[in-house]
């Protein structure tokens, strides 16, 4: 897996969504604003706690997960 240190995983928050440093943030929240035309100034407006690196890496996540392949397994 590619390293994402921004990007945090904890069943506790989001139930273990992709979030943004451990925040109630998901990467997901990020791309559907990105997609629904928000603009990077809009999001940190919005959202002060974020950094301009958090949207990057939520951008980079989604590209690099929407890249991956799942391989089945040979099963006996």
């Amino acid at each position: 897996m590619a390293e994402f240190e921004r990007i945090t995983f904890d069943p506790q928050v989001m139930g273990g969504k992709p979030c943004i440093r451990g925040m109630r943030v998901t990467v997901g929240t990020i791309v559907g604003l990105i997609a629904s035309g928000a603009t990077t100034d809009e999001i940190l407006s919005d959202y002060p706690y974020l950094e301009p690196e958090d949207i990057a890496a939520a951008l980079s996540y989604a590209a690099w997960r929407a890249e991956e392949i799942d391989v089945p397994l040979p099963q006996p």
